[in-house]
């Protein structure tokens, strides 16, 4: 009797669910099966092309398509970027392609619900199958879909220079980035019924860069009707770091570097345009080493999306009428800000030195330099009145990490999500797990991009390296994310989560705090409301100073 059952299982565990070769518009693909549990396996395709290799600035063009079978079983290059220490660059123009994890259970998935990932890194690095963790990328779909019951798909898109570059007009429009991850989610919208998808029930999702991406597409025309909800992690198309606004200047900047020095527009635009697309990308790269402790990061973040008039057709404040129609989740880490404070201010993370008021007011004069003293005045008095006659250098330095963490993340995420709010379902959430990060202070929380080891899985794909919590972390997080990707609602769909997570609306604004110990008391509300007032309300009413003082520091 237990061989007949062994046979029997071992029949079931030999015949479980493949698509096989899927056909789609270019052509046929072939994956690779991977067990992940008893009755369960995930489709897994790597390297599907999306577009044609891309013309130097020029928006994508669909791909020609091949003949035979494409063994879609490798990652492809990264789009060409600047490596992560700034010295050389990586990646080839060849790079418009994007990856898909199928779950398959028994019987073949059909109807499923698909979660288009956009990577974050600046505008300027990162790919679709970034930062290897023991051996697999940290956005390896695989534990997500299986877990979720969702199909899961990474994409790239071109970055820094050959991304983002603009002269501010039609001669070299820009957000080629933005168009290349339109082009993706409109070919997965096209071609996913094939793999077992539901091409009406797209949800795009990213982080940082990849989050204020997605808010964009949002927010674009061209978008009515190409997908049907918006997850926006750690930045929106509000902050401050996700617009260029004086594109031409940057443009005039590294067509010195490439040699490009014409002074008639035209002619250098021309130059740019037949420049070597390596010394192109070196030419956006930034050196953090000229900054550290003297400005702020923020003005080195300089290639990013642009209003191009087209794309991007307004300000982004006036374009939420374009995402009335997406269902929305937003949320920041807590300590969002850290990394970028410890660049900023070094002494935050510096055991042996105090953080002193100096430094806490140069941060905001850095911040603030468009609106000048008054500025710097009034934001000290806020972060400072918890402070006391003698307050703790552990509380300074936290007051740095937290000035960074609401102007470049939590502020606009939570304007985004009030004009939102307006018109359709919206849900907030704020994560707080503590960092895993060695060497860190005792005070420092979630870090910038510490959320998607456990939205990806890895406490159950690399077990050893985790401890249970934050495997309930990674359950409670899949759960939450594919349930609003099913449902437009994190509380409803198949997966079992911990507490219902309510609706964020314009006159009642719960969010939920994500950890490993949610509980119906995880809901809290008016997620740091007297500061989001202060940087929405007072500081926007005081007047700009002129662009000279500014440049001068008068």
């Amino acid at each position: 009797m237990m061989m007949m059952l062994l046979v029997l299982l071992l029949s079931i565990w030999l015949n479980l669910s493949s698509l096989g070769v899927v056909p789609t518009e270019g052509g046929r693909v072939e994956g690779k099966n991977h067990r992940m549990g008893l009755f369960r396996s995930v489709d897994v395709f790597k390297g599907i092309p999306f577009a044609d290799v891309p013309g130097k600035f020029e928006k994508p063009k669909l791909h020609p398509g091949w003949s035979g079978i494409l063994k879609a079983t490798k990652y492809r290059d990264r789009c060409l970027q600047v490596t992560l220490l700034q010295t050389k660059t990586q990646g080839s123009e060849d790079c418009l392609y994007l990856n898909i994890f199928v779950p398959q259970g028994r019987s073949l998935s059909t109807g499923l619900p698909v979660m288009v990932y956009l990577f974050g890194g600046a505008f300027l690095l990162g790919a679709s199958n970034d930062v290897a963790i023991l051996g697999d990328s940290l956005y390896d779909g695989k534990e997500m879909a299986d877990r979720g019951g969702v199909i899961v798909v990474t994409v790239n898109y071109r970055v820094g220079t050959l991304g983002f570059l603009s002269s501010g007009d039609a001669r070299l429009p820009g957000n080629y980035g933005l168009w290349d991850q339109h082009a993706a989610i409109s070919w997965v919208r096209r071609n996913i019924e094939a793999f077992g998808g539901h091409p009406d029930n797209i949800t795009i999702f990213g982080q940082s860069a990849g989050a204020a991406s997605a808010s964009f597409q949002s927010l674009s025309p061209y978008s009515r009707g190409l997908f049907r909800r918006v997850i926006t992690q750690c930045g929106v198309a509000l902050s401050p770091w996700s617009l260029q606004t004086r594109p031409m200047s940057l443009t005039k900047k590294i067509a010195r570097k490439v040699g490009c020095r014409q002074s008639d527009e035209d002619k250098m635009l021309m130059c740019l345009k037949m420049s070597d697309p390596v010394g192109l990308t070196m030419a956006g790269k930034i050196d953090v080493l000229l900054i550290l402790g003297k400005g702020v990061v923020m003005d080195l973040l300089e290639l990013a999306p642009v209003v191009d008039g087209d794309f991007i057709p307004d300000e982004p404040s006036r374009l939420f009428h374009n995402a009335a129609q997406f269902d929305y989740m937003a949320g920041v880490n807590s300590m969002d800000g850290h990394i970028f404070a410890g660049v900023d201010v070094p002494s935050i993370n510096n055991r042996t030195k105090d953080t002193t008021v100096e430094q806490v007011k140069g941060l905001l004069a850095g911040l603030t330099k468009e609106k000048g003293d008054a500025a710097v005045h009034s934001a000290y008095s806020l972060y400072s009145a918890h402070w006391g006659s003698v307050p703790e250098p552990a509380v300074v330095k936290k007051t740095v990490a937290d000035i960074e963490t609401d102007f470049l993340f939590l502020v606009p995420t939570q304007i985004a999500l009030q004009l939102h709010a307006n018109n359709s379902s919206t849900f907030s959430y704020l994560f707080n797990m503590k960092t895993r990060i060695p060497g860190f202070p005792r005070w420092v929380e979630a870090e910038h991009a510490e959320d998607l080891q456990y939205l990806f899985g890895k406490p159950f794909s690399t077990p050893l390296v985790y401890f249970p919590r934050h495997r309930d972390l990674s359950r409670y997080m899949i759960a939450y994310w594919t349930n609003f990707a099913k449902t437009g609602d994190p509380s409803r769909g198949d997966s079992k989560v911990p507490a219902p997570w309510p609706p964020f609306t314009k006159n009642h604004q719960p969010f939920m705090i994500i950890n490993h110990q949610i509980s119906k008391s995880s809901v809290s509300y008016d997620l740091r409301s007297e500061y989001v007032k202060f940087w929405t309300e007072t500081y926007s009413r005081l007047p700009s100073v002129s662009r000279e003082e500014e440049e001068t520091g008068n």
